[in-house]
């Protein structure tokens, strides 16, 4: 119950619905006939949606978390385990495996298989467990890996959690102390740290999937609205907002 009350939540706080909730507030206003009221709502919901969706806005939210970690580059030898977070899936037979999951899903398959080439001793554990799907997100991400060329040997699947906390709780026990990459997207790694550390881990971070460039030329056209800017305040909003349940509920 708490984890469906969460999930509505959030999504209801999340960046567009938000400013039709505003708007909406605005249009009922009118039918009651405040029209100053209306007006003032209507205005800081077109305002709000058109800063949101323009690109450079959004990249000023997004970077400060996608870079609070580098991308890891000197690839440290005896690690043991390259742990992968589940990124998004929605399986269907009629489709390849790589068709089957997200973008940041297929980015950190292939930052794991990255890795692997570094260190070819370790293990590459999937992690991801199913909601409203026939299939975990663990296996469908290991299928996409073995088409890549991952062997089954090199393959563990941890099938069971339902958020990046379980993720943390549950690795805990697999892992058993050894040291591991942990490997999720850039956005996603500074939260994904405070609850994997909540848990007495010491995660080594490989961020991917990164949507802000640093010193990136913007042209012209940058500055005008788009679903690139909405996309990227989604991911904004999604990770503080998730930071400020994990605060609330005492898990960082």
């Amino acid at each position: 119950m708490i984890f469906l009350f969460k999930k509505i939540a959030s999504r209801l706080l999340f960046p567009l619905p938000l400013c039709i909730e505003i708007l909406g507030m605005g249009l009922l206003c009118l039918f009651l006939n405040k029209k100053r009221t209306a007006k003032i709502f209507i205005f800081v919901g077109l305002s709000m949606l058109t800063a949101i969706s323009i690109g450079p806005v959004a990249d000023k939210f997004l970077s400060p978390l996608e870079h609070k970690y580098r991308p890891l580059q000197e690839v440290p030898q005896g690690v043991e385990f390259i742990v992968v977070l589940g990124g998004g899936h929605d399986s269907e037979p009629g489709l390849p495996p790589n068709s089957q999951i997200g973008r940041s899903a297929l980015a950190r398959v292939v930052e794991a298989l990255r890795l692997k080439q570094r260190i070819p001793k370790a293990r590459v554990i999937f992690s991801g467990g199913r909601i409203n799907d026939s299939q975990s997100e663990a296996l469908v991400m290991a299928r996409v890996a073995r088409i890549l060329g991952l062997k089954d040997e090199d393959i563990i699947l941890e099938r069971e959690s339902k958020d990046t906390k379980d993720e943390a709780r549950l690795l805990k026990t697999m892992l058993q102390g050894k040291p591991f990459i942990l490997v999720t997207s850039a956005s996603h790694m500074h939260r994904s740290m405070l609850l994997f550390q909540a848990q007495g881990l010491k995660p080594i971070p490989s961020p991917t999937d990164y949507l802000a460039k640093e010193k990136k030329k913007y042209s012209i056209w940058s500055y005008f609205p788009g679903s690139d800017g909405l996309e990227k305040m989604e991911r904004v909003f999604y990770e503080y907002l998730g930071l400020a349940w994990a605060w609330l509920r005492g898990q960082i």
